[in-house]
C-alpha cells in the first residue's frame, strides 16, 4: 500500500526519533513470520525495555543516514523489522537472540550500539552479556569487597580475644 508524502514524513520522524532516543538498534529480518509471532517478539522486547517494529526500506535508509549512520545496503534487502533498546541493548540483543534461535523465519541482520556499527555476529554477542541488572549487582559486589574485607579484618582481634574469653570461662565452670 502506497503513503502518501504526509505520512511518509510521519514515519519517516518516528524512525529518527527512535534512532535518536535509542542506546541500540538491531536490525532483522522477518520474512515468513506470522502476526501472533510478530506479537510474542514484540512482548519479549518491550519486557527487556525497548520496542519492535516494521520498517519501510527506503524509509529506514533515509532516516538512518539523517541520523549520521553508515548501514550496508544488504540490511534494507527483503523485509526489515528494527528493534530499540530504550534502556538496556544487551537484554534487546537477547531477546531477539532468543526468538531467532527458536523460529526459522527471524535472522539478525546487524545493528548499532549508539553509533558504532555491528554486524550479526556481535550483535548475538552482546546478547550473551548479562541483563544491566546483574552487571550492577556484580559492580557493586567489586566495589565492596574491600570495605567487607577491611570490615573482617577490623573485627577479627576482638572476636578472638572474645573467644579466649569464653574459653576461660568454660574451663573455671568446668573446674567448679
Amino acid at each position: 500500500m502506497a503513503l502518501s508524502k504526509k505520512r511518509k514524513t510521519e514515519v519517516l520522524t518516528q524512525y529518527e526519533t527512535w534512532l535518536k532516543e535509542g542506546k541500540a538498534v538491531v536490525l532483522t529480518e522477518y520474512t515468513g513470520l506470522n502476526m501472533p509471532a510478530i506479537d510474542l517478539l514484540r512482548s519479549k522486547v518491550r519486557e527487556a525495555g525497548g520496542e519492535f517494529h516494521v520498517i519501510k526500506n527506503t524509509l529506514g535508509k533515509r532516516a538512518f543516514e539523517a541520523a549520521g549512520l553508515e548501514v550496508p545496503e544488504e540490511y534494507f534487502v527483503g523485509s526489515t523489522a528494527m528493534g530499540v533498546a530504550f534502556e538496556d541493548a544487551p537484554g534487546l540483543a537477547k531477546a531477539i537472540a532468543d526468538f531467532a534461535k527458536e523460529s526459522d523465519f527471524v535472522k539478525i541482520k546487524g545493528g548499532f550500539l549508539g553509533t558504532e556499527h555491528m554486524t550479526g555476529d556481535q550483535v548475538k554477542v552482546m546478547a550473551d552479556l548479562p541483563p544491566l541488572p546483574v552487571v550492577r549487582a556484580q559492580l557493586l559486589g567489586v566495589l565492596s569487597s574491600p570495605a567487607t574485607k577491611l570490615a573482617r579484618l577490623l573485627a577479627e582481634p576482638g572476636r578472638q580475644l572474645a573467644q579466649v574469653i569464653k574459653a576461660h570461662a568454660d574451663q573455671a565452670e568446668a573446674a567448679a
